[in-house]
């Protein structure tokens, strides 16, 4: 029988909420001895649910400060609003707690250094939940790129392309962080799940390092219109003038010569998509197609008539699917994205168990979120580029 975990879970909003119930309760070697919300109602419901899975209830607090000195947590699952996940997260790992953060963009560059030089104290690991590097196809382009398939890669490019209209607009009444963020902020808010299976790819902070960026962003017209149509009577939203460009593009640099294109575009009318696209000396992959263009591959011998071709990405799934995507269709694949939060969940509960790093480090956390801060710079300044630091202080050219 495998060691019980003991998890903490601090932030019950909807994604909080929804990882519990999707996936941290299907994990049968963890036990939540305390849930956190600044909201009692939302704790609550959170203890509910732990004591319906067969589990013990847990304590209900209201302020994380309680959590910090028990001996019974080895680790916290953060689920807050965007601009408390780095003092939350310094806070825990200076009480000695493995963190596993959602995602999210920082606030200031310095706050990403603070976390940085709170690890670099404590060796206490944070992880970033990013779960999209563990997608389906994303691991299967990693997969490829590591055997060569596509070349020397050159160019990405990701997405956060997502219709959160509704969202924003019934912050308010949702308590959703987005909506103050949306008013107040221009900038790409969030850039991880975009940019983390691209620095994977490309081996950022392990032998490659981004070094500058420059963003963009258009005018903020998709929110006042949908508020018209949709939320008339809201006299204050009526009248807001919303800072968050619709459509934000972030070009960024690397030491190694590639380059990477990232995209917000969240505020109209739109299909879901992470626009990741990859393209190296041999080939190319798009997402928004599931396709793939090989070098030498029979598809390709006609670059204008590639179109037939969309779709090809199942052809090379016996060949090319990763390893881990491997085994779990074969154990069934769970709940949450289409199976990715299961896997980073299950990262982060092995790396507590084991007592050893995290595979998204707080260098990963640190190096992905400044974007954020570091594109609403850029914009502010009519895109001007801005150096990103190198959080790793030179380490990344022998990081494996």
């Amino acid at each position: 029988m495998e060691q019980k975990i003991r998890l903490a879970v601090v932030g019950l909003g909807s994604r909080g909420m929804g990882l519990l119930e999707m996936v941290y309760l299907e994990h049968p070697d963890v036990e939540y001895p305390v849930v956190c919300d600044v909201y009692e109602d939302r704790c609550k419901e959170a203890a509910d649910l732990i004591e319906k899975s067969g589990r013990p209830r847990p304590e209900m607090t209201q302020d994380y400060h309680d959590i910090l000195g028990r001996e019974d947590v080895d680790g916290v699952l953060l689920c807050t609003a965007w601009e408390h996940h780095i003092d939350l997260c310094i806070d825990f790992m200076k009480a000695g707690k493995y963190v596993g953060c959602e995602v999210g963009g920082a606030y200031s560059v310095r706050d990403c250094w603070k976390l940085v030089e709170t690890y670099e104290e404590t060796k206490v690991p944070v992880m970033l939940m990013e779960n999209c590097i563990y997608g389906r196809d994303e691991m299967m382009v990693e997969n490829m790129v590591q055997q060569g398939v596509m070349g020397r890669i050159v160019h990405c490019e990701g997405g956060y392309r997502h219709d959160l209209r509704d969202e924003i607009a019934f912050g308010k009444e949702n308590r959703h962080y987005r909506l103050k963020n949306y008013l107040n902020r221009n900038c790409e808010n969030y850039p991880t799940h975009e940019l983390g299976p691209i620095a994977r790819l490309l081996k950022v902070n392990r032998g490659n390092r981004m070094v500058s960026l420059t963003s963009v962003a258009s005018g903020a017209f998709g929110m006042k219109e949908y508020i018209k149509e949709h939320k008339a009577d809201d006299a204050e939203l009526m009248n807001a003038e919303f800072a968050q460009g619709d459509v934000v593009t972030t070009l960024i640099t690397c030491a190694n010569g590639e380059t990477i294109t990232l995209t917000l575009d969240t505020t109209l009318p739109r299909y879901y998509s992470r626009g990741f696209y990859v393209q190296g000396t041999k080939g190319m992959y798009m997402e928004d197609n599931a396709s793939l263009f090989l070098e030498g591959e029979e598809h390709a011998k006609d670059h204008f008539e590639w179109k037939k071709h969309w779709g090809n990405v199942e052809e090379y799934r016996d060949k090319y699917e990763h390893p881990v995507w491997k085994q779990y269709l074969d154990e069934g694949v769970k709940q949450g994205h289409g199976g990715m939060d299961w896997l980073v969940f299950c990262e982060f509960v092995e790396s507590v168990r084991n007592k050893t790093e995290v595979p998204i480090d707080v260098y990963d956390m640190a190096a992905w979120m400044c974007i954020t801060a570091l594109s609403e710079e850029s914009i502010a300044m009519g895109g001007h580029p801005v150096a990103i630091p190198d959080f790793t202080n030179g380490a990344w050219m022998h990081r494996k």
